[in-house]
């Protein structure tokens, strides 16, 4: 079966089913699992969408679900892959939307939990697209899935081949490149102008931006640190550069 997989978690699961975007096969549920609150919001979304469910033995969907078993809460989800877009959507979302274009880049983050982090907050503020690298990277899997709460199956994902490529791309479709990155160059990340169309880019978990993405960037911007630790995690900075971005258009 082609691009099948499956999802788990109870948000995740009932999230995939709202947004309607893949091909729906099986909903599983462990036997004995309460049917109410969540469980019946996502029974009466398979319904609506002909998804047969089945009953299956926790231990059976523990082993479906593999070694992020104690994650499932009792509902899974058997569906087609996820469905990448190309990053042009994101403009078209921002038209139809009437906003100026908000992507966020994202370079070579490896962690799903901070992947999936981070599409939740970027879900949340209106982002209209997210780009990822093809190789040395995560994709969208079950457990970024699961990690964002569902929110990345609500979202505009592409993948390209060549980060830099895509963003001078951007650039000449009139959207600014800023860049997170904790270097003295770069401006305090509330005196930066935000207030325009954007494309956030937040590097990876060790090493940050690259050195060609980050010299294609318009500009960078950091977060203050006045504690004895370096640096934030990928998805906590992004995530509130993304609300400053948010803020600062709101007005």
């Amino acid at each position: 079966m082609p691009g099948f997989e499956v999802l788990y978690g109870r948000n995740a699961v009932l999230e995939t089913l709202r947004a309607n975007r893949r091909r729906f096969y099986r909903l599983l549920l462990a036997q004995n699992v309460a049917s109410g609150g969540a469980v019946g919001d996502i029974l009466a979304e398979a319904r609506a969408r002909n998804v047969p469910h089945v009953a299956v033995d926790r231990a059976a969907l523990d082993k479906l679900v593999g070694k992020d078993a104690g994650h499932h809460q009792g509902v899974a989800l058997e569906v087609s892959g996820y469905p990448y877009v190309p990053w042009q959507e994101a403009l078209r979302a921002s038209q139809q939307a009437g906003e100026m274009p908000l992507l966020l880049v994202l370079d070579c983050l490896q962690d799903p939990q901070n992947l999936g982090s981070l599409l939740r907050t970027a879900e949340a503020v209106g982002v209209h697209g997210v780009v990822i690298p093809k190789r040395r990277a995560v994709d969208i899997t079950p457990a970024v899935v699961n990690a964002s709460a569902g929110a990345a199956e609500h979202l505009n994902v592409g993948i390209v081949t060549n980060l830099a490529q895509t963003l001078e791309q951007m650039k000449r479709a009139n959207v600014w490149a800023v860049g997170l990155e904790a270097t003295p160059d770069a401006l305090p990340y509330t005196e930066a102008d935000l207030n325009r169309p954007l494309a956030l880019v937040v590097g990876s978990e060790g090493s940050g931006i690259s050195r060609l993405l980050r010299e294609r960037c318009d500009f960078l911007i950091r977060l203050p640190m006045r504690g004895r630790v370096g640096s934030l995690n990928a998805a906590v900075a992004g995530s509130v550069a993304l609300y400053e971005i948010a803020r600062q258009r709101q007005g």
